[in-house]
């Protein structure tokens, strides 16, 4: 398995920006898609965006593309979201996500490895 740590929430207000940053080890990182999935109270975790191993195939949810933008470090084994114009219902519980596969996945039920999650909060 590959341990994860997020990095990066806060509080911001509508229309601002944020980086979310997740710290990867314990296996070869290239070998690993990533993804970034969102949750809040009383609802099921989704997708926010992945990413393939090779960095070269990304997925983005319909609420947030053109708006995030996910990207990886596989010399640093790093990952990262990029957070722009965040609007109110971005507030959620964000969670880094690794994948035994590298290649490009968006179904929580693909990825096996979990960070303990970091808090985005939008004011309006």
């Amino acid at each position: 398995q590959v341990q994860l740590v997020e990095s990066g929430g806060g509080l911001v207000q509508a229309g601002g920006s944020l980086r979310l940053s997740c710290a990867a080890s314990g296996r070869t990182f290239s070998r690993s898609a990533m993804g970034w999935f969102r949750q809040v109270p009383g609802k099921e975790r989704e997708v926010v965006a992945t990413i393939s191993g090779s960095g070269l195939s990304t997925y983005y949810a319909n609420s947030v593309r053109g708006r995030f933008t996910i990207s990886r470090d596989n010399a640093k084994s790093t990952m990262s979201l990029q957070m722009t114009n965040l609007k109110p219902e971005d507030t959620a519980v964000y969670y880094c996500a690794a994948r035994e596969a590298s290649g490009l996945a968006f179904r929580t039920a693909d990825f096996g490895s979990w960070g303990q999650g970091t808090q985005v909060t939008v004011s309006s």
